[in-house]
């Protein structure tokens, strides 16, 4: 008869190999395929090979009492919650069941190792930006002179929209602000997605001229620092990149820089600092025209006070030229009355001639007097009257 074992007698003898080959706990580097938290934590760890598929695959669990404390302290260490897609470094025990099998037991997390493959990420993403040409695309756009239209993504209950609205609208300078709200999932798988398609929503209302807005502001307010994953993926960093828009961000976290906040055109830590940021640039132009406006007055009265110089000056060369104009004809005047005096009947009768009239007309020539005429001579003293013979 074939010596055989049981199925139970077979688990018993690999638990007893397993137990002999790792009787200590040992480190094991992994990528999370999937995540499960209640209370304990169920992961499945895979390694991949090329083109996608996987070179190994295996259950691991983290029980409530250490899942507690390595999952806090990898928080405090990295800023995120192991999830998946992430590259952990695990202390663990290997451990087979009967029934469940062979699966890894964790005892710990190490969180230098996923910061480091977050980082190189993280660069790899950076230098995709970059080789794409479009890292500095959105930061190169200058941003109006006056804002007026925002068009504004965020979740419509996030608290930090309602900030950056109160904060606006009540600003201490009147200033007024036309928003207008693009509603996205800000958080979650969903996320990267939900905020494309509110730009694409945003770009389409300019593309047909509906409004024409001044910027986006892309603010999300409270909430975990876990949950700002989707800001450091490549697919939303990339199009807040090329939008043709001046983008602006309040993610509302004071920890990290994400990739989004790197290729906007400008980046705030908060919702509350993107309205003081935007009330700001509205509050230069006002200054700036309150100078332009004590430059102007400076320059009328300067030229109101020139152009009265330039009147007196007139008058004053009206005035004197006037004034030898009217001398100079008083003058002409003078010689004229001298000249007309001198030529005047009265002189010339006073010299001995005299005037002859023939029916009040001068009479020049004796054939115009026929005999029996009667003339009148009138002389320097008096007048006669003759009858022609």
């Amino acid at each position: 008869m074939v010596s055989s074992l049981s199925l139970s007698e077979l688990c018993a003898r690999l638990d007893e190999n397993l137990q002999q080959a790792f009787p200590d706990t040992c480190w094991v580097r992994a990528e999370i395929a999937s995540l499960t938290d209640r209370g304990h934590c169920y992961l499945e760890l895979v390694e991949k090979a090329d083109r996608g598929m996987f070179a190994a695959k295996m259950r691991a669990t983290c029980w409530s009492n250490t899942w507690q404390l390595v999952s806090a302290y990898f928080m405090q260490e990295t800023g995120k919650r192991p999830e998946p897609g992430m590259q952990i470094l695990i202390e663990v025990t290997v451990e087979f069941h009967p029934v469940y099998g062979l699966s890894l037991n964790i005892q710990n997390i190490d969180p230098s190792f996923t910061l480091g493959d977050l980082a190189r990420q993280r660069q790899l993403t950076l230098q995709q930006l970059e080789a794409d040409g479009v890292l500095d695309m959105n930061k190169s756009l200058a941003l109006p002179d006056v804002i007026r239209h925002i068009a504004v993504i965020s979740a419509e209950s996030a608290a930090g929209y309602g900030d950056f609205c109160h904060q606006l609208q009540n600003n201490p300078y009147g200033l007024r602000f036309t928003t207008q709200l693009f509603p996205a999932v800000m958080q979650g798988d969903g996320a990267t997605r939900s905020i494309i398609s509110a730009l694409d929503k945003i770009n389409a209302n300019c593309q047909l001229s509906i409004v024409n807005y001044d910027c986006v502001v892309l603010i999300r307010g409270g909430g975990a620092t876990t949950d700002l994953t989707c800001f450091d993926t490549y697919e939303l960093a990339s199009h807040c990149a090329q939008f043709p828009l001046p983008v602006l961000s309040g993610i509302g976290h004071t920890r990290d820089v994400s990739i989004v906040d790197l290729v906007v055109r400008s980046s705030l830590k908060t919702p509350t600092a993107v309205a003081e940021f935007l009330i700001d640039h509205n509050a230069q132009q006002l200054v700036r025209i309150d100078q332009l406006r004590q430059r102007l007055a400076r320059i009328a009265t300067q030229m109101v006070a020139v152009r009265r110089q330039q009147m007196e000056q007139l008058r004053l060369t009206l005035q004197y030229t006037i004034s030898r104009t009217l001398q100079s004809e008083r003058n002409k005047l003078h010689m004229f009355s001298q000249a007309i005096a001198l030529h005047s009947p009265e002189q010339i009768f006073r010299k001995g001639y005299s005037l002859t009239l023939h029916n009040g007309k001068i009479l020049r020539h004796a054939a115009d007097a026929p005999k029996g005429t009667t003339v009148i001579t009138v002389l320097s003293e008096g007048e006669l009257t003759s009858v022609v013979q």
